[in-house]
């Protein structure tokens, strides 16, 4: 059974209210996405010192606990960030992990569809980041838990629909941040046509005995040449220096 709270070394993400719990793959890509902010934002190479991105307005789509939000946070010290989550319960959840962070001036929380969030008037005009850990699954078998069938699956936000409003909502020099199982990979990159280019595209393996099971995407407006990567979570029993470089700043005993 999950523990009822997980604790990084700047935050600590309670989610007994939530029905996803904090998982490696979403920390992975929370810490790959901050990280490539900072290498936009220096255009320096992956080892040399960075400071944070000069943007300001963040949005994370079903934000569930905020491990995203908070991720983000901590790395880019001017960001506002709105965080929208359907579900009352995991939306209750995020405010109380951000009033709980150093960061919670900078945090805010909606409990809405992202639809109704995207047509409302509290919304920022743009934004210059979207983040997103949508549903996964589409025509797969559903539990008998309404929450976590709302969290994994995609009936309630369907991938063309997260397109066209992250398109709708990011500004030109905006980037845009997904998070999608291995199976997914085809039928969105024909999703992306005239909306997004491909920057980066993150295969992950959890061993490299294993075939890939996650794909961070790194997405923009203006066309750019695709980078293709591989990143592999565990290694001889122990996290990969890959995996460990990204986390470094956020798990506790690395």
């Amino acid at each position: 059974m999950p523990n009822n709270y997980f604790r990084f070394k700047q935050f600590t993400i309670h989610q007994d209210k939530c029905a996803m719990k904090v998982c490696t793959d979403a920390c992975l890509f929370g810490a790959w996405a901050a990280d490539r902010l900072l290498l936009t934002a220096n255009r320096l190479p992956f080892t040399a010192h960075r400071s944070p991105l000069a943007t300001h307005s963040f949005l994370d789509i079903g934000t569930g606990t905020g491990l995203l939000s908070l991720m983000l946070a901590q790395k880019n010290a001017d960001a506002i960030i709105d965080a929208v989550e359907i579900d009352e319960a995991a939306a209750q959840q995020a405010k109380e992990n951000f009033a709980a962070s150093p960061w919670k001036e900078r945090l805010q929380v909606y409990n809405s569809s992202i639809q109704q969030f995207a047509n409302s008037s509290i919304r920022k005009t743009q934004y210059h980041l979207i983040i997103s850990n949508p549903p996964f699954y589409e025509n797969d078998l559903k539990s008998e838990d309404i929450k976590r069938n709302l969290a994994l699956h995609s009936s309630e936000l369907k991938l063309e629909e997260l397109i066209s409003i992250a398109d709708n909502l990011l500004n030109d020099d905006g980037n845009f941040f997904v998070l999608l199982p291995y199976n997914r990979v085809k039928d969105f990159e024909v999703m992306l046509t005239g909306k997004f280019f491909v920057k980066e595209k993150m295969l992950v393996k959890q061993t490299a005995k294993h075939g890939w099971f996650r794909v961070m995407w790194w997405l923009v407006k203006k066309e750019v040449a695709m980078v293709e990567c591989e990143i592999v979570i565990d290694a001889a029993k122990n996290y990969s220096n890959e995996f460990r470089e990204l986390l470094k700043e956020y798990y506790l005993k690395l």
